[in-house]
């Protein structure tokens, strides 16, 4: 196993254990739909137990989820396994992607639904899983674009 291979799975490892801590502490802590001004009208800890996809979409689908994540999951593996080892920011963003991926459907399997907590007031409440694999695909999609088309050619093998 190559260097950056085990930092792949530290960094999904790590993000799902900070994930699911977090998420128990707000469980622990807050009742659903309890919720905590940190900065008053601007930002909250709102307990949200989320059975659908961002913005509730979907709700109750959780078997859809479960199948999609997974696929997700294989799709995500896949693609690191055929990514050069020097496309470090491409398989960070990965491991962040894979990370998030985990940490939700952890929650789908256990408890039927995702527990979300940030709340921005003017967006959707979300969790540590969602915020991984955003700044995940915008990794992605940075490299992608700075990449020229000839280099994008090499970078499968």
């Amino acid at each position: 196993m190559g260097g950056y291979t085990l930092a792949f799975l530290g960094i999904t490892i790590l993000l799902v254990v900070v994930d699911q801590v977090s998420k128990q502490l707000v469980r622990s802590m807050m009742v659903p739909g309890e919720t905590i001004p940190l900065v008053p009208n601007i930002f909250h800890l709102t307990y949200v137990q989320n059975p659908g996809a961002a913005f509730g979409i979907l709700a109750h689908r959780t078997n859809f989820f479960i199948i999609i994540t997974l696929a997700v999951i294989v799709l995500i593996l896949l693609f690191f396994w055929r990514i050069s080892p020097e496309h470090k920011m491409i398989k960070t963003a990965l491991a962040l992607q894979l990370g998030g991926a985990v940490g939700n459907l952890i929650d789908r399997l256990l408890l039927g639904h995702v527990t979300d907590f940030f709340d921005f007031r003017i967006w959707p409440v979300f969790n540590i899983a969602d915020m991984a694999v955003v700044v995940g695909v915008g990794l992605l999609c940075w490299e992608i674009l700075k990449s020229s088309p000839d280099k994008k050619k090499q970078e499968f093998h």
